[in-house]
């Protein structure tokens, strides 16, 4: 069953990001010729007035159609004014970016529901479990409450921020010591202890730590207006790290953290077999992902469709074909890039440690 949700989930992604673009061209007047889910070849198609719906048999995406996207296709003189390049500037930006902004509304709406829906948990200042061999097995316990550190009070977040904040000396690496020793304030059976402790840094987690686990407190959902805000938070956390994981995609380390449709699928199937909850959250952030990817100013992504409108607009007139063709080649190369790189990860977690779901 897993199998099927997780092909559904990506189906209705694929729709709805294509069925922005649909929609906004039929809404501006342009002539829509096809409407694929996938990639030919085709395996089935209908005809509904002026368009064909398809089906088609590589399932890595879908696409609209529009009359007059290629600027060197030959357009029935009876269409030509339906054409895309032969409309104002606002209404190819308007469709272009009709895609990408479902993939955005989407993802708001559904992190927008769970978070209003689901119990809340955040972390609690009482710590929960101590890793054996790190600095903090010799000072704390599972019970202790974590009073403040350095000699300052706060949340859970913000003692991991003080902890964190005494580094080694020189470029960290793994199991390094910090120069300087944090001060943490913890109480125990009603007193309070202060003791100095050096964080040791840790690859995994891209930071020192002090190797002890923050227990959880459940909050009740947020009503309408606050869920709102905590959604449009977390989609600001996903879409940095989004782009910051991708503009350092010459550091080893963060090209590991790339995904691609194959990794994307699998990791959505078992979150499926795990909870409703956490596959539809998996949803949202691949959805946002996809818009916020798709706006990057690379042609054929619809981000460089958008900027090339633009320059137009800017410059006055049409920007020559040839120029678009070689920075449409250079973006072409850079999308192959991201999806091999993605792809390559996927083979490498589905033949090696796995997508780590549990």
């Amino acid at each position: 069953m897993s199998w099927i949700l997780a092909f559904l989930g990506f189906a209705v992604l694929i729709i709805l990001h294509e069925a922005g673009h649909f929609s906004a061209a039929k809404a501006v007047g342009m002539r829509v010729e096809r409407f694929s889910l996938f990639f030919p070849p085709l395996v089935a198609r209908r005809r509904v007035g002026e368009t064909e719906y398809a089906l088609g048999a590589v399932p890595l995406g879908g696409y609209v159609k529009i009359t007059g996207m290629n600027p060197h296709e030959d357009v029935p003189p009876e269409v030509v004014h339906r054409a895309y390049y032969r409309q104002p500037v606002w209404k190819r930006i308007v469709v272009i970016a009709a895609g990408p902004l479902v993939n955005i509304v989407l993802a708001f709406l559904i992190l927008w529901v769970l978070i209003m829906l689901t119990d809340r948990q955040t972390p609690a200042p009482r710590v929960e479990r101590v890793t054996a061999g790190m600095p903090a097995a010799t000072v704390l316990r599972p019970g202790d409450r974590i009073v403040a550190v350095d000699g300052r009070r706060g949340k859970p977040e913000d003692f991991q921020k003080a902890i964190a904040s005494h580094t080694c000396q020189g470029e960290p690496k793994d199991g390094c010591r910090a120069q300087t020793p944090a001060q943490v304030t913890f109480a125990r059976d009603g007193r309070e202890h202060t003791v100095t402790v050096r964080p040791q840094y840790k690859a995994n987690a891209l930071r020192p730590i002090l190797g002890f686990t923050f227990g959880l407190r459940s909050l009740p959902p947020p009503g309408p207006v606050a869920a709102a805000g905590d959604s449009l938070d977390e989609m600001w956390y996903v879409t940095s790290r989004t782009v910051s994981t991708i503009a350092k995609i010459f550091q080893p380390e963060q090209r590991k953290q790339l995904s691609g449709v194959v990794g994307s699928y699998e990791t959505t199937r078992q979150n499926f077999e795990v909870s409703i909850t956490n596959a539809l959250y998996l949803l949202a952030v691949i959805s946002l992902s996809l818009g916020v990817i798709n706006l990057f100013p690379f042609l054929p992504l619809d981000g460089g469709h958008i900027f090339w409108a633009i320059a137009e607009k800017v410059r006055g007139r049409a920007i020559p074909v040839a120029v678009m063709e070689r920075a449409g080649f250079i973006g072409f190369a850079l999308v192959i890039m991201l999806f091999v790189i993605g792809f390559t990860n996927d083979i490498g977690r589905l033949t090696g440690e796995g997508f780590r779901v549990r």
